[in-house]
């Protein structure tokens, strides 16, 4: 289904911060599918605009949107050839901040992946001592029955 360029303006408009829309929500007003939302968004990202991921407000936002923030691809040009830049320059530190920035987040996940494989570790470990148990438990029961069964009846090795 092909939508307007006037109609996808009032729905990326509609991300757009001081009134950012969760894309959920503007999917089920427009009628419009979350993926399709989407994909404008990160069309709309592309092109240097300021489309926010988080419904929180700034602080939610990715180092990405707060870079984007600053320029257009008009005023990115003009900074370009005022300092004698490429635009691939730019993207480049863009990329480094952005790497830079999101390390907090990023070590945040790598710390929870850490701790997933630690429980999981854990869990196995107190299975298999649970069987060692166990087995240990059984173990005795047989000597404690064999001592009794020698004391009723005498060493049957005797014989």
């Amino acid at each position: 289904m092909g939508y307007s360029p006037e109609r996808k303006a009032a729905v990326l408009k509609r991300m757009l911060p001081p009134n950012t829309m969760a894309i959920r929500q503007l999917s089920q007003e427009e009628g419009i599918s979350e993926a399709t939302l989407h994909k404008w968004r990160a069309e709309a990202r592309g092109k240097w605009q300021l489309l926010p991921d988080a419904d929180a407000g700034p602080d939610g936002w990715s180092s990405r949107d707060k870079f984007t923030a600053a320029l257009n691809e008009a005023d990115l040009g003009e900074y370009c050839r005022k300092r004698g830049l490429y635009p691939a320059q730019i993207s480049a530190w863009r990329a480094a901040c952005e790497q830079a920035n999101d390390w907090d987040r990023a070590s945040t996940a790598r710390l929870g992946r850490a701790t997933k494989d630690e429980k999981k570790r854990v869990k196995d470990l107190e299975r298999e001592l649970a069987r060692k148990d166990r087995a240990l438990a059984e173990t005795a029961a047989l000597l404690v029955l064999r001592k009794k069964a020698a004391a009723i009846w005498g060493d049957l090795e005797d014989v």
